[in-house]
């Protein structure tokens, strides 16, 4: 047997900026923040993501029925705001920003990152305007857990990676398979649906090298991502979403307890 396809990888070196601002015009890029109750960190997400004057043509934050002021918090960093009055899951938000965005390029990026640096966007869509082969863009990090330099991402590395392994071997090289951040072609969005809750990252790359191999899958180096470390008892939750979205991609459904 063949061995699988790896994705395209990129170091923190393999990126030219002139490639980036100098695409076709037609290459739009929409920035989407799916928000729920966010508002100490949202800001500084904008506020890194507009830094790079002239690369995004808008950027969204779906308050997805906040009740701490995300919201008004993101419209004061100027970001435009979908509000949502009743949330159903991360899924959901995602796929409201999509509806009201614009771009060729939608970018997704998590509200609660406390480092966010201005290149993100412009190193997550560098493989898009690269490469047309490729479809999905993931990033890879170091994350830290607490004051330990390493340990985060423990769904990811725990659940998600193994799943990945043992379900669709080659397709756990995609180091960060659950990451908020994400950049991928409007275009695949008309042939793969957006998973409810927290399943969505997972069902999303899962798909998209199902239908396109995983040569359309590109990986970069965002160095090291800091965000806010959920405690314990909410990762059995998310990760029995996560396990259930993937499962069914292969066509095991679980009964719902």
């Amino acid at each position: 047997m063949a061995p699988p396809v790896s994705p395209w990888t990129l170091s923190r070196d393999d990126f030219d900026v002139v490639t980036v601002l100098h695409r076709d015009p037609s290459c739009s890029i929409s920035v989407i923040i799916p928000a729920r109750n966010e508002a100490p960190t949202v800001g500084g997400v904008i506020d890194a993501v507009v830094d790079w004057e002239g690369l995004c043509d808008e950027v969204i934050v779906v308050d997805d029925a906040s009740r701490d002021g995300t919201g008004d918090v993101a419209r004061e960093h100027g970001a435009r705001v979908i509000r949502r009055e009743h949330s159903t899951g991360k899924g959901g938000a995602m796929r409201a920003g999509v509806q009201a965005a614009r771009g060729e390029i939608v970018v997704f990026l998590d509200a609660d990152v406390l480092n966010m640096r201005s290149d993100f966007v412009a190193r997550l869509v560098y493989p898009l305007i690269a490469n047309p082969s490729v479809q999905l863009v993931k990033p890879f990090y170091i994350r830290p857990l607490h004051q330990m330099p390493h340990g985060g991402g423990r769904v990811n590395e725990l659940v998600a990676r193994p799943l990945l392994s043992l379900l669709s071997p080659g397709l756990e090289q995609v180091r960060q398979p659950l990451a908020g951040e994400s950049a991928l072609r409007r275009s695949i969005l008309r042939r793969v649906e957006l998973a409810p809750a927290y399943g969505v990252e997972i069902a999303l790359l899962i798909d998209v090298a199902r239908h396109w191999g995983l040569d359309a899958v590109a990986q970069v180096d965002l160095g090291i991502r800091r965000h806010r470390n959920r405690p314990l008892s909410e990762l059995r939750p998310m990760s029995e979403q996560i396990m259930r979205v993937a499962l069914r991609r292969y066509g095991i459904d679980l009964p719902i307890n």
